[in-house]
């Protein structure tokens, strides 16, 4: 018997729905993106707010799109307006690039904390976010194909270092395809280079992003309104340029 699967109001719930079965949500304050891709028998998460009550409410919204509960949550990086909602998403399999585990420890959830509560989240709000900080339980270090059942395949790419050590995308391929770029693409804002970041590999990073979705694909920023090929590219000239990089490196 053939199952068919209705899409429920995206856009009552906040989110913008981008193809069949794939949107996404601002969330507010740090204007931070969140995707989801759900089919009849699967549902992905693409980041998860910056603190325990807001992945409480996208996991609510997430279901109630989905029609079933997150089954897999992808963390693009480790910076907590991406990642401090993750346990919220119980039962959810996680994944994120190759070493963000290690990050994580590195890093510290006490200097995680301290980080978030430096940009303005409430510090309570913090540091329950870090004590109950969840680490990946799969770690990507090229690509991986998530098949949702009933619906389609997500592929996930270990695209950095770039923003961070590690940077995953996710392409959603389709009519449009649509490919979710964490913070290596930012619209409302310039990109944002910490500690963290290696720019001598940004550039490159990007050229990887358009060789996956291709000149017709729609690009979702980790931060800001959604994007084409040509804004993609004019960013990874602009942060060539910033950063020094060769003309050679990016080409």
């Amino acid at each position: 018997m053939k199952v068919t699967w209705e899409e429920p109001g995206w856009h009552d719930l906040g989110w913008e729905r981008l193809a069949a079965g794939v949107g996404r949500r601002r969330l507010p304050v740090w204007d931070c993106t969140v995707g989801l891709v759900a089919g009849a028998g699967g549902a992905l998460l693409i980041d998860a707010g910056s603190s325990l009550a807001e992945g409480a409410t996208l996991r609510l919204e997430a279901q109630k799109l989905a029609g079933r509960r997150v089954d897999f949550l992808a963390l693009t990086h480790v910076h907590f307006d991406h990642v401090f909602g993750a346990a919220a998403f119980a039962g959810a399999h996680v994944l994120a690039a190759e070493g963000t585990g290690n990050e994580f420890e590195k890093v510290g959830r006490e200097a995680l904390c301290a980080d978030a509560v430096r940009n303005g989240l409430d510090a309570r709000a913090a540091e329950e976010a870090a004590d109950t900080l969840v680490v990946p339980h799969e770690e990507v270090g090229g690509t991986l194909t998530v098949a949702l059942r009933n619906g389609p395949e997500v592929l996930l790419v270990n695209a950095g270092p770039g923003h961070t050590q590690g940077d995953l995308v996710a392409v959603v391929p389709g009519d449009p395809t649509v490919v979710f770029c964490g913070d290596l693409v930012e619209e409302s804002g310039e990109p944002q280079a910490g500690p963290d970041a290696v720019p001598s590999h940004w550039p490159a990073a990007l050229d990887r992003l358009l060789a996956l979705g291709g000149e017709d694909a729609l690009y979702v920023p980790g931060h800001g309104a959604v994007v084409d090929a040509a804004f993609v590219r004019a960013q990874r000239d602009a942060l060539a340029t910033r950063f020094g990089v060769s003309r050679r490196g990016v080409d």
